[in-house]
């Protein structure tokens, strides 16, 4: 059966560059505060080449990590075998997961958010699979603030950045859909990627937590 995401190029480069710049960028220390505290069962979207399973605390019973595209989804795998927790990847799209409502304390979306197809679809899968009071940590990057970087994600964003990069839209805002996709936001931070040098049509970056209400 044909993938649903089948990004096969993209992949293949995504899996060398992202390990360096965990490595030399700092990405690293940021999905470490992504993922800190958290505890119980956790679904994680877009788990790629499963960057994040490291930096998982031993609190955490289970990862669910779902990963549309196989050659991704095959890093994942073996990523996984080396996790201090356990960790299921499975296939499947954000979109539609293939997961229990209200099954999962927490869940993770971490550089996957600018790629799914429908992203107020995807925010309601996990905003359904989250207990309520569950929260959904979140690292991913958007819209720059400034109007002339915003003006240059928008032109790319509909022309060939997402062909490029694997899907990838630069000019949203996650942390304006997460509100909207009826989550509150606790708390948040911006950064930018890498912290130094010129800034790139990926730089601007938010990494946070919101809670599903009660």
């Amino acid at each position: 059966m044909r993938d649903t995401v089948h990004h096969p190029l993209f992949a293949r480069c995504y899996a060398r560059v992202s390990v360096a710049v965990d490595a030399r960028g700092g990405v690293a220390a940021h999905r470490r505060a992504l993922l800190a505290g958290l505890s119980g069962r956790v679904v994680e979207v877009g788990a790629g080449n499963g960057l994040n399973f490291a930096h998982y605390p031993g609190t955490v019973a289970e990862v669910v990590a779902v990963e549309p595209e196989r050659r991704l989804r095959r890093l994942a795998a073996t990523a996984g075998l080396r996790a201090e927790v356990p960790v299921d990847v499975v296939p499947g799209v954000a979109e539609a997961l293939p997961l229990k409502s209200e099954a999962f304390d927490a869940a993770v979306a971490s550089l996957v958010l600018c790629t799914v197809r429908d992203l107020p679809r995807a925010l309601a899968e996990l905003r359904r699979v989250l207990r309520p009071g569950g929260e959904l940590r979140f690292f991913e990057h958007g819209v720059g603030e400034g109007r002339a970087l915003a003006t240059v994600q928008r032109t790319l964003d509909r022309t060939v950045w997402p062909l490029l990069f694997g899907g990838c839209h630069t000019a949203r805002d996650p942390l304006a859909a997460i509100g909207a996709a009826g989550f509150e936001i606790v708390s948040y931070r911006r950064l930018r990627i890498p912290e130094s040098g010129p800034a790139t049509p990926a730089s601007t970056c938010v990494l946070g937590v919101a809670r599903r209400p009660d």
